[in-house]
C-alpha cells in the first residue's frame, strides 16, 4: 500500500512511487487531507449486527435521489435490454459529500473553504460473468462518472444518470469486442477465473444525520495553533489544516442491492517543515482522527505536539546524513505496521494473484509458512477502534455493496487467505468485503484494517536491550531505531524488481558500546519481501495505531495499520536522494536581533500575539 503523512509535500518527496502507481502500490499513512471516497469513510456507522438488518426497499420514497436511482436504473436495464449487447450488470453510486476545511499558518488563516458536491459512478458489465467488458486491462471501461445536481429535482438527476449510462454503454460494448479479440489470439491464461463473483443482494438504509460544528470556535483555535510555530526560527514553514466531513453515498444495482450508507469525520493535521543546510527539505507531520471534531485532542495536547515537532526538526537539522546499513534494527510499532502494510499487504490484494503482470509473490503458498509462527495478520474492517485509537479503514459495506468481513489472512505464519473483491480468482471465488474505490474508479481488493498479532512478545522496554545482543552478537558497532515513519511504496509487478522502500523520519543509532543513541537523517528502508519477512525476532507487547491514506490502481482510499514493535535480525537502508538548494537567507521576521537559528535552535522565541 502506499501511505501518506500529510499533502503536497510528500507528494513531490513520492512522486517517484507515483509516476508507476499501475505498477506500485503507494500509501502514506500519516494523514493526507484528501476527499477520499465516502462510502469507505469510517465514521458514525452502526455495529455490524445492525448492518445486516434489512430495510424494504420502498423506504426509497422519503429519499427523491435514491428514488431518481432506481427509477432511471429500471428504465436502462429495460431499455438496454432489447440491445444486441445487454448489461448483464448495472449500478448506481451517488456520492453526496458537505465540507469544512480550515488552513491556518503562523497565527493566520491560509483558507476557510465550505462546499456541498454530489458525483455518480454508473459501472457497467457487458457479456457474462464469465467473460466480460472488465477483463484484464479493460477493466476501466466497467465505469463512467460525473457530476450530479444538488437538491432533490428527481428530473435534472434522472437526465445526468441517463448521459452517463449512455456513455458507458459506449465505452462496454467496444471493450467487450476487444477482450473477446484478445482472448481469442492470446496464449491461454493461467487463471480462468470468472470475470465477476455472484454476491447476495444487500439492503440497508440509515438516516444521516450531520455532526454538529462549532465553525468561529475552531476557526479561532486554528489560529492560535498556527501561531505557535512563530516561536521557532528554524521552521520555515507550517501549517494547521482542520477538515470536517459529513458525507452520505447511495448505492443501487440490478441485482437488487439497495445501500444507503452516511458517515462523518474530522481530520487535523499539523505539519512544520526546514532545510538541512546540505539542503535537504526536513519534515514533521502529526495527524489526528475522529469520526467529528468533538472527537479531536484538547488544545493543550495538540499545542505540545507543535513543540515536540518543533523540537524534532531542530534536532533533524543539525544530525548527519546516515550511511547505508545492513544490520540488527527495531521498528517502533507505528513503524512496523507501515512495513507490513507495504511488504506484505499490498501483495494479498486479490486481484494481484490473478494479473499474469503481477509479481504473484505469495499467489501459491496458501498453506504454507510466508512469517515466523509467531505471527498473524487479519484485515477486520468491522472493528472501529482499537489501542483507543479510531481506525480510519472501517466500514460496513465495500464499494461493491458487499458486507464487510473479517479475514484471517495469515494465521500462526501459515498463509490462509486473500483481500477479495467481486473479481474471483484461482480457488476463491467469493469476495470477502474488500472491494474498494475511489469515485471514478473500479473497485479492487485492497487493504482496510490490517492487524499483525504475536505470541512472542517481551515488555516494550526491554526491546532496546533486545537490539543491542543482536548488535553484540554480529558483531556490529550500532543497531538501528526507526522511531517514526511517514509513508512508503511498494512495487508488485514483475516488470520491475519485488522491493519495496518505506520512509522514516525519526532514525536512531543505538551503540553497542554503550555511547548515547545518535540521531540521523536522510535514510530509507529498502529490500524485497520474501526475505525481510523472515529475520522478524521478537515483537512488543503493546499495539500500535497508523493511520491514513493508500493509492493503488482503484484510487486513494482510507486505510489503518496495527502492529506491535519488531525487532529484525537484519535491515537494509539507503540513502535518500535529496535537493541541494540552500536554507532561507535571511533570519524570519521576529529574529533580526538575535543569533541565527541554527545557533537558537528551539530556544530562540518571538512574541506569539493569538
Amino acid at each position: 500500500m502506499h501511505i501518506s503523512e500529510s499533502s503536497q509535500n510528500r507528494g513531490r518527496a513520492h512522486a517517484r512511487g507515483f509516476k508507476l502507481l499501475r505498477l506500485v502500490a503507494a500509501c502514506f499513512l500519516a494523514g493526507q487531507l484528501a476527499l477520499l471516497p465516502l462510502a469507505s469513510a469510517a465514521g458514525n456507522t452502526p455495529s455490524r449486527s445492525a448492518r445486516v438488518s434489512k430495510v424494504p426497499a420502498p423506504v426509497a420514497a422519503n429519499d427523491p435521489v435514491l428514488q431518481a436511482m432506481q427509477t432511471e436504473l429500471a428504465r436502462a436495464i429495460t431499455e438496454l435490454g432489447k440491445a444486441e449487447q445487454p448489461p448483464y450488470y448495472l449500478s448506481y453510486t451517488v456520492y453526496d459529500q458537505d465540507f469544512v476545511v480550515l488552513a491556518g499558518a503562523f497565527g493566520s488563516l491560509l483558507g476557510d473553504t465550505a462546499a456541498q458536491r454530489r458525483f455518480a459512478d454508473v459501472t457497467m458489465r457487458v457479456g457474462s460473468s464469465e467473460l466480460d467488458n472488465t477483463h484484464g486491462q479493460s477493466r476501466s471501461s466497467g465505469v463512467t462518472s460525473g457530476s450530479l445536481p444538488l437538491g432533490n429535482d428527481q428530473d435534472a438527476i434522472a437526465r445526468v444518470l441517463w448521459e452517463l449510462t449512455d456513455r458507458e454503454y459506449k465505452r462496454a460494448v467496444p471493450a467487450l469486442m476487444n477482450v473477446r479479440t484478445d482472448t481469442a489470439v492470446r496464449a491461454e491464461e493461467e487463471d480462468k477465473s470468472p470475470d465477476f463473483s455472484k454476491e447476495k443482494p444487500e439492503t440497508h438504509i440509515v438516516e444521516a444525520a450531520a455532526a454538529p460544528f462549532d465553525h468561529s470556535a475552531w476557526e479561532a483555535e486554528i489560529k492560535r495553533l498556527s501561531a505557535t510555530f512563530r516561536r521557532y526560527p528554524e521552521v520555515y514553514f507550517a501549517s494547521v489544516i482542520l477538515q470536517v466531513t459529513n458525507s452520505n453515498s447511495r448505492m443501487v444495482t440490478n441485482e437488487g442491492t439497495t445501500l444507503v450508507s452516511p458517515a462523518s469525520s474530522a481530520r487535523l493535521v499539523m505539519e512544520a517543515q526546514t532545510r538541512a543546510e546540505d539542503g535537504m527539505e526536513l519534515l514533521r507531520v502529526e495527524t489526528f482522527q475522529a469520526p467529528n471534531a468533538k472527537g479531536l485532542p484538547p488544545e493543550a495536547e495538540l499545542t505540545a505536539k507543535i513543540d515536540k515537532m518543533a523540537a524534532d526538526i531542530n534536532a533533524l537539522r543539525k544530525a548527519p546524513v546516515a550511511e547505508p546499513y545492513d544490520g540488527p534494527a527495531l521498528l517502533s510499532g507505528r513503524a512496523a505496521a507501515v512495513f507490513f502494510h507495504e511488504v506484505l499487504g499490498h501483495r494479498l490484494e486479490g486481484h494481484r494473484q490473478r494479473d499474469e503482470e503481477e509479481g504473484q509473490t505469495f499467489t501459491k503458498k496458501v498453506g504454507q509458512g510466508v512469517l515466523p509462527k509467531f505471527l498473524s495478520v487479519v484485515d477486520d474492517p468491522t472493528i472501529h477502534e482499537m489501542a483507543g485509537v479510531k481506525l480510519a479503514g472501517a466500514y460496513d459495506f465495500d464499494n461493491e455493496g458487499t458486507p464487510a468481513e473479517r479475514v484471517d489472512v495469515i494465521k500462526d505464519g501459515v498463509l490462509k487467505n486473500f483481500l477479495m473483491s467481486r473479481m474471483p480468482i484461482k480457488n476463491f471465488s467469493d469476495s470477502n468485503g474488500h472491494g474498494r474505490n475511489q469515485p471514478g474508479l473500479m473497485p479492487t481488493g485492497r487493504q482496510g484494517n490490517l492487524i499483525v498479532t504475536s505470541t512472542e512478545t517481551v515488555p516494550e522496554a526491554q526491546l532496546r536491550q533486545k537490539l543491542i545482543d543482536e548488535v553484540k552478537k554480529q558483531g556490529k558497532p550500532y543497531g538501528l531505531y526507526f522511531d517514526d515513519i511517514q509513508g512508503g511504496f511498494t512495487i508488485t509487478t514483475r516488470q520491475l524488481p519485488q522491493a519495496f522502500q518505506v520512509l522514516p523520519v525519526m532514525v536512531y543509532k543505538v551503540y553497542a558500546d554503550g555511547r548515547p543513541d545518535e540521531l540521523v537523517r536522510g535514510v530509507d528502508i529498502v529490500g524485497t519481501p520474501l526475505a525481510a519477512l523472515t529475520r522478524i525476532l521478537t515483537t512488543g507487547d503493546h499495539e500500535h495505531v497508523f493511520n491514513g491514506v493508500c493509492g493503488a490502481e482503484s484510487g486513494q482510499v482510507p486505510v489503518a495499520a496495527v502492529a506491535p514493535s519488531m525487532l529484525f535480525s537484519e535491515m537494509e537502508v539507503q540513502k535518500r536522494a535529496h535537493q541541494h538548494d540552500r536554507p532561507p537567507i535571511l533570519p524570519p521576521p521576529g529574529f533580526e536581533d538575535t543569533a541565527s537559528p541554527e545557533k537558537t535552535g528551539t530556544q530562540a522565541k518571538a512574541e506569539v500575539k493569538p
